[in-house]
C-alpha cells in the first residue's frame, strides 16, 4: 500500500510549478490512490487553468474534477498567511505539503516583512491550526531551500525560520511528524533562470548573468517531487532531507542554451541578498548529517528530537561550487530533460 492510499493530501501553494507536478505524481496512483488532493492557495485564476487543465485532459483522472467538492481533486482559496482560511482548510487531512512561499530573492529584500508574513507566519498558522484541530494530521512537509542555509538574504532568513517552526512543531504537536526537504534551483520552475534566459534569448537578447562565478545546485522538478515523496517515506521527525545534485555555473546554462546563436551574454553584477554558491548542508549541520540512498539527512538541533547521532557523512559544507559540472554536461543535463530552445518540456507549464 502506497504512503498516499486513501489519504487527504492538502498542498498549500499548489498551483506552482512544484505543487502542479506534485498533483500530478499523487493523482498517478503510484503511490497509493488518495481519498482527496486538496489545492490551497490565494490566486483564482492560477486555480482555474489548473482546473481546466485536468478537465479537457484525455486521462484516468479526467472523471476527479467535476463538481469540485465531491471529487478526488479539490481546489480551495486560502491564504497561509490567514489562521482561519487554514484552520479550515485542514479540516480532515491526513498529510500537508506547505509549498506556499515568497520566493524572489529581490522581492523579498525590498518587502521583508511580506516575505515574513507568508514564509514564516504562514508555517505558524499551520502548526496553530493543527494544535487547535481534533483531526490527527499525520505528516507536515516543509518545503525549504537550499538560500536557508546560512542565509545573507530575506528568503533565505525567512525560509530558515521556517524550517525552525516546523521542527519545533514536533515537540508541542507530538501527535504529528514535521519534517523538512531543502533543495536548490529546481529547473525550469516558474520564475526560475531558464525560463527567463528562453524569453531574453527568444527576444534577440541580452542573455544577462549577474556574474560569470555564480554557481547553482540543478534539481528537475520530478526529482523535487521525488525528495518530497522519500521524506514522507522515510524522514524522521524533525529531519531534514537534502538531494545529491549536480551544480553548474550559471554562465555554462547561458551558454549551453545561446548555443551558436549571435547573442551577447551580458554580465549585469549581483542583485540584492544574492549568493555566489549555494549551500545545502552548513559546516554546523554537517556533523548531523547522515547519507540515505540518494539523500542526505540532517539531524534535528533540538536534544528531544535527535537521539544519538551516527558517524556524519559529511566533513564540510555542501556546496554548489563544490564540484560543477563542465559547460558539456551541462549541455547534457539540459538535453536530458528537454530544457534547450524548441525542445518540448519547456511548455506553456512552466512560463505562465
Amino acid at each position: 500500500m502506497g504512503i498516499f492510499e486513501k489519504k487527504t493530501i492538502l498542498i498549500t501553494g499548489g498551483t506552482g510549478s512544484l505543487g502542479k507536478v506534485l498533483t500530478r505524481r499523487i493523482l498517478s496512483g503510484e503511490e497509493g490512490k488518495p481519498k482527496k488532493v486538496i489545492i490551497f492557495s490565494r490566486d483564482e485564476a492560477k486555480q482555474h487553468y489548473m482546473r481546466v487543465e485536468y478537465e479537457v485532459r484525455k486521462s484516468p483522472t479526467d472523471e476527479v474534477i467535476y463538481n469540485n467538492f465531491k471529487r478526488i481533486l479539490e481546489f480551495r482559496i486560502g491564504d497561509v498567511r490567514d489562521f482561519q482560511s487554514v484552520k479550515s482548510a485542514i479540516d480532515g487531512v491526513d498529510i500537508i505539503i506547505n509549498a506556499a512561499a515568497l520566493k524572489q530573492v529581490p522581492s523579498c529584500e525590498y518587502f521583508p516583512w511580506e516575505a515574513a508574513r507568508t514564509n514564516v507566519l504562514g508555517a505558524e498558522n499551520i502548526v496553530r491550526a493543527i494544535k487547535n484541530s481534533h483531526h490527527k494530521i499525520e505528516t507536515v512537509v516543509g518545503v525549504s531551500t537550499d538560500k536557508a542555509c546560512k542565509p545573507v538574504n530575506v528568503m533565505g532568513m525567512t525560509k530558515s525560520l521556517q524550517e525552525r517552526v516546523f521542527v519545533a512543531g514536533n515537540i508541542t504537536i507530538p501527535k504529528t511528524r514535521f519534517i523538512l526537504v531543502r533543495y536548490g534551483n529546481v529547473l525550469a520552475s516558474r520564475g526560475s533562470v531558464i525560463p527567463f534566459f528562453h524569453e531574453q534569448i527568444a527576444n534577440g537578447g541580452p542573455v544577462t548573468i549577474t556574474t560569470k562565478d555564480m554557481t547553482r545546485f540543478l534539481l528537475p522538478l520530478d526529482k523535487a517531487v521525488d525528495i518530497i515523496i522519500a521524506a514522507i517515506k522515510h524522514a524522521k521527525r524533525g529531519e531534514t532531507f537534502i538531494p545529491i545534485v549536480p551544480a553548474s555555473k550559471i554562465i555554462n546554462i547561458a551558454k549551453a542554451l545561446v548555443g551558436t546563436r549571435d547573442i551577447e551574454i551580458k554580465i549585469t553584477g549581483i542583485r540584492p541578498g544574492e549568493k555566489i554558491d549555494e549551500i545545502l548542508i552548513s559546516e554546523e549541520e554537517a556533523f548531523r548529517t547522515r547519507k540515505k540512498g540518494k539523500y542526505y539527512a540532517i539531524a534535528p538541533l533540538l536534544p528531544e528530537l535527535a537521539g544519538p547521532l551516527p558517524k556524519p557523512a559529511l566533513t564540510k559544507e555542501y556546496s554548489s561550487g563544490d564540484e560543477v559540472m563542465t559547460l558539456e554536461q551541462t549541455r547534457d543535463l539540459l538535453n536530458k530533460y528537454k530544457l534547450m530552445i524548441g525542445q518540448t518540456k519547456m511548455s506553456g507549464e512552466f512560463l505562465k
